[in-house]
């Protein structure tokens, strides 16, 4: 019953928003009672923190699935961006930014973690890249993956990116072009327009 819950309240908090789903949506949702709800979860604010860390675990263990799989690191960096996309609903609701907003403790917590997994595997998919000549060897690794970690959390800012004027993934494919543009070596870049040009129609 208890992911039941979770399933239930991740999708409706990813389609509407962590402010605007009431308990009460959640539970005609799911079609039962706000108190099996409360047997599981003392208030709103706990299954918030719930079904986040639940999403995180998740994603966190189907991107370390991507990177088993030794694609080259240009079409990781895109499989990874296309596999969290799809999890979370192309972000449409703004989860992280009503996330800060709303539930700042929360949002903090969330983020720290975001940063080990993210740090870890940025700095394994640049090293991979440096070692087979598709990223340059004079970059800096550490400073790199602090950038690309922060620049992805910035796209997610409302404010800065408002929805009505920038879409979350034509602001994930840009970045992530600006990124590999600015690290790979020719051979690298070979391989990134050839993966740009074959997957234009799913931009």
């Amino acid at each position: 019953m208890k992911d039941k819950i979770l399933q239930g309240a991740t999708n409706l908090f990813l389609s509407y928003g962590f402010k605007s789903v009431t308990m009460d949506d959640i539970a005609n949702k799911l079609g039962m009672s706000k108190k099996t709800i409360y047997q599981h979860f003392d208030n709103k604010t706990k299954l918030v923190e719930a079904t986040t860390m639940h999403l995180f675990e998740f994603i966190s263990v189907g991107i370390n699935h991507i990177c088993s799989l030794e694609k080259n690191p240009v079409e990781e960096i895109y499989s990874i961006k296309q596999f969290v996309m799809e999890h979370l609903k192309n972000e449409k609701s703004s989860p992280q930014y009503q996330l800060q907003k709303y539930y700042p403790t929360i949002f903090k917590n969330l983020k720290e973690r975001q940063f080990c997994v993210m740090q870890d595997c940025v700095i394994e998919n640049l090293n991979k890249g440096v070692a087979i000549g598709l990223y340059r060897k004079d970059i800096d690794v550490d400073f790199i993956s602090r950038i690309y970690f922060n620049a992805m959390m910035v796209l997610k800012d409302d404010d800065l990116f408002p929805k009505d004027k920038f879409s979350m993934p034509s602001l994930m494919n840009n970045y992530l072009e600006y990124h590999l543009r600015g690290i790979c070596t020719p051979k690298g870049l070979e391989i990134l327009n050839n993966y740009i040009n074959s997957n234009q129609s799913k931009a």
